[in-house]
C-alpha cells in the first residue's frame, strides 16, 4: 500500500473523523465504523485533507481532469482544498465550481458557483463517501446541462465496500458503469482494516480482534463482491 495511504488512514484515526464503535448511517444500516468528514475542523487538517485528495487523484487520472466539482454542501471545501493542494504542491492550477441548495434569483443566478462550466471541461466529482450514489446522480445533470462538459472521474475519501443499488457490485462500481467514469477512493474498507489491525496511533490501538470481527459480520451482511 502506498505510502500517502498509510498517513491517511492515521490523519484520520488522529482527527476523530474514522471512528469505531455503535452507528446508524443514513440509509438505516447498523455500522461498527463511521466517517466524519466534519471533523476537519482547523485550517492544518483542511489543508492535508485537500493534499491526500490530491495524491489520489494524481495517481488515478494524472493530468486527465480540468475542474473539481463539489456538491452542496459538503463537497465544497473538499473541492476548494484539492484545487489548493493541487496548486501548492502540485504545479497544477485546477479550476473548482458547486452547487447551490436553491437556485439564485438575483445577480448572475442559477445554482452553479465558481468556475463557469465550458465544452471541453473534463470535470471529477469530489465527495466524502458515497452509500447510495444520490448526491452523484443528482450532480451529474447539473455538470452537464447546458454546457457539454464531461464528468471524468468520481473520488471519495473512504470507499466503504457496501453492495450499492442493484445488487452485488460497490457503489462505487455501479457509480462508474452507469455514468461511464471512473470512480475510486483515497482509501478503501480493506486497507484501512489490513493497516489499523492491532496497530497503536500514539499508544492506542482504535481496531482490535472484536472491532475487526464486527466489520466482518457488517461486509459479510452488506459488503460488495
Amino acid at each position: 500500500m502506498e505510502q500517502y495511504k498509510k498517513d491517511f488512514i492515521e490523519f484520520m484515526v488522529r482527527s476523530n473523523a474514522l471512528t469505531f464503535g455503535d452507528f446508524v448511517t443514513k440509509s438505516g444500516r447498523r455500522t461498527p465504523f463511521f466517517i466524519n468528514t466534519g471533523s476537519y475542523s482547523t485550517g492544518s487538517r483542511l489543508a492535508l485533507l485537500g493534499r491526500y485528495y490530491a495524491e489520489a487523484l494524481r495517481q488515478n487520472l494524472g493530468d486527465g481532469f480540468d475542474v473539481l466539482f463539489g456538491p452542496a454542501y459538503k463537497g465544497i471545501p473538499l473541492a476548494a482544498a484539492a484545487s489548493m493542494a493541487l496548486s501548492a504542491h502540485y504545479s497544477r492550477d485546477v479550476s473548482f465550481c458547486f452547487n447551490r441548495k436553491e437556485a439564485k434569483d438575483h445577480g448572475e443566478g442559477g445554482v452553479m458557483v465558481g468556475h463557469n462550466l465550458r465544452a471541453g471541461d473534463r470535470v471529477v466529482i469530489i465527495e466524502d463517501v458515497v452509500t447510495a450514489g444520490t448526491s452523484v446522480r443528482e450532480s451529474v445533470p447539473l455538470i452537464k446541462g447546458g454546457s457539454e462538459a464531461s464528468v471524468v472521474g468520481l473520488i471519495v475519501s473512504v470507499d466503504r465496500m457496501e453492495r450499492g443499488r442493484q445488487g452485488g457490485a460497490g457503489a462505487l462500481d455501479e457509480l462508474s458503469e452507469e455514468f461511464g467514469f471512473e470512480a475510486f477512493a483515497i482509501v478503501n474498507l480493506n486497507e484501512i482494516v489490513g493497516y489499523l489491525h492491532n496497530r497503536a496511533i500514539d499508544g492506542a490501538v482504535a481496531l482490535d480482534d472484536a472491532v475487526a470481527e464486527r466489520i466482518a459480520e457488517y461486509r459479510r451482511a452488506y459488503g460488495c463482491r
